[in-house]
């Protein structure tokens, strides 16, 4: 299985906007079937759930997030976004994608968890 590969990420000031791309490595049609999200892992802290857009294209965030960062999906390109308005200094992490499933209480869990990519990371500065 071939990892998703981020980018965008980059050192920023409080306020600015960044867009995070992962480019996933499945065909177009598995890509445009599974539901896809965002995570990330502050310094020190475990990994936690930012975003998730399914094949429908119906989207769920984090609180911490919500109504700041917009996920999107370009399925021609396998690829997600994450679009990050305002962000803040606890923004601050290493933000991964993968493709995910969610759960019977709603959390949203990546489907492998052994397949991460290697990240891209954001830093905001106040």
């Amino acid at each position: 299985q071939v990892q998703p590969v981020e980018s965008g990420g980059g050192m920023v000031q409080a306020g600015a906007s960044l867009r995070l791309s992962c480019l996933a490595s499945e065909g177009m049609f598995n890509f445009m079937l599974g539901n896809w999200g965002w995570f990330r892992r502050a310094p020190g802290k475990e990994r936690e759930f930012v975003a998730a857009i399914r094949g429908t294209r119906k989207t769920d965030y984090s609180d911490s997030v919500k109504g700041r960062f917009t996920i999107s999906r370009d399925n021609a390109k396998t690829t997600a976004y994450l679009q990050m308005n305002n962000v803040k200094p606890e923004d601050t992490a290493v933000y991964y994608c993968s493709e995910v499933v969610q759960i019977g209480d709603g959390t949203w869990r990546p489907m492998r968890d052994d397949n991460w990519g290697q990240g891209t990371q954001v830093t905001v500065s106040s």
